[in-house]
């Protein structure tokens, strides 16, 4: 698959550069306002490991275990890129099917992420499933973002996984668990909202808000 300079160009900035991080800070946001128990415990944790004296840094993420479950539930429901594209190196049959070269395969992301096979109440924004002391049917706590399980799948996976998956998860942690720790975040009541975000997608390649 071939790109010209300036489409490589659009697709790293727009499909797998900064916006991916941004759009997934803008989920979270949103499904935090409209969860306020979830960012009440959020707060709790910051405030009883950091205190509120400090300002949340990268070195304190590792222990922030909720707030982690937070980015992972987000990401799964609201997965940045819906698809991750490969193309076949040569011919090949898989369950059945004759795939030839140079075939570009997509792998619908969003879809794996919300497959009830996999999730327990797939469509509901429920970080705790990402602990490790939860009841989630397919015990979840250990299901990490990197590769590791193809349940979840936001990075990709393989040798073309997406290079920046950690320092994109670095800056989403830090970004979200400082705006938590500074902000009281409420949704500006309107007829129609009732103080809640409209969570509607946009019709995109990249899973924004509509």
């Amino acid at each position: 698959m071939k790109l010209c300079c300036e489409n490589n160009s659009i697709y790293i900035n727009s499909a797998r550069g900064t916006n991916t991080t941004t759009i997934t800070l803008e989920w979270s946001l949103a499904e935090l306002i409209n969860h306020p128990t979830v960012m009440e415990k959020a707060m709790k944790e910051i405030d009883s490991i950091i205190g509120k004296d400090r300002m949340v840094m990268e070195t304190y993420i590792d222990n922030l275990s909720y707030l982690q479950a937070i980015v992972k539930e987000t990401l799964r429901l609201h997965p940045p890129s819906l698809f991750v594209l490969r193309e076949s190196t040569g011919n090949c049959t898989i369950a059945g099917y004759d795939i030839p070269a140079k075939t570009w395969v997509f792998t619908n992301v969003w879809a794996i992420c919300r497959d009830p096979k996999h999730w327990d109440d797939p469509l509901e924004f429920r970080p705790k499933r990402f602990l490790n002391n939860d009841n989630e049917r397919k015990k979840m706590g250990q299901v990490g973002v990197r590769v590791q399980h193809y349940q979840l799948l936001p990075f990709g996976s393989g040798r073309r996984g997406c290079p920046g998956a950690l320092l994109a998860l670095k800056v989403a942690h830090t970004t979200l668990a400082a705006m938590i720790q500074c902000f009281e975040l409420k949704a500006e009541e309107k007829e129609g909202y009732y103080g809640c975000v409209d969570m509607e997608e946009g019709p995109s390649f990249i899973l924004s808000r509509a």
